[in-house]
C-alpha cells in the first residue's frame, strides 16, 4: 500500500509523498554516514582506585570518541570483564592484550589530569612505537601535556 497523491477531496496533493520521500532519503543518508570508515582509537584513562567513577568516566570518553567519528577501544572496560585486575598475572595479561590492540589503533587518546601507573605504561609503550598520542582533560578539551 502506497501513499496516494490525492487528498480526501480527491485533489492532487503531493505533500505527503514528498514528506515521506524526504524522511526516507534522510534515513538513507544517516545509514550511509554510519557505514563510513571510522578509525579505531585507544582510550587510555584510569581504572584502579575509584573503579566506579573511573568506569563512568571511561564510558564518557568512549562516547566522546564516537561523537568525534571514531571507534573507541578501552581495554580497561573490556578486559576487566573477565580478567581480575587485582591479580598481578591477570593484570599483566590485560596490559599485554591492550598493547597488542593499541597497534591496531590510529591514535592513543589519554584522558584526565592524573596519570596512573597503568596509563604511564601504556603511554611509554605508545611513545616507543611512535604512535600518535593526544591528551584530553576531564572536560574533553585537548591539552598540551608539555605546557
Amino acid at each position: 500500500m502506497g501513499i496516494s497523491m490525492y487528498n480526501e477531496e480527491n485533489i492532487i496533493d503531493p505533500t505527503p509523498c514528498i514528506a515521506i520521500a524526504n524522511i526516507e532519503n534522510k534515513r538513507k543518508r544517516e545509514i550511509a554516514e554510519l557505514k563510513k570508515h571510522r578509525p579505531l582509537v585507544y582510550i587510555c584513562s584510569p581504572f584502579a582506585g575509584d573503579v566506579r567513577a573511573n568506569v563512568k568516566a571511561a564510558r564518557k570518553y568512549c562516547r566522546f570518541a564516537v561523537l568525534e567519528g571514531k571507534i573507541p577501544f578501552a581495554p580497561h572496560l573490556l578486559f576487566t570483564q573477565f580478567l581480575n585486575d587485582k591479580k598481578p598475572f591477570e593484570r599483566e595479561l590485560g596490559m599485554v592484550f591492550g598493547n597488542i590492540m593499541m597497534g591496531k589503533c590510529t591514535e592513543v587518546w589519554v584522558f584526565g589530569e592524573t596519570i596512573s601507573p597503568g596509563m604511564h605504561s601504556e603511554i611509554e609503550y605508545a611513545k616507543e612505537r611512535h604512535y600518535r598520542i593526544r591528551f584530553f582533560n576531564k572536560k574533553l578539551e585537548e591539552v598540551n601535556p608539555n605546557a
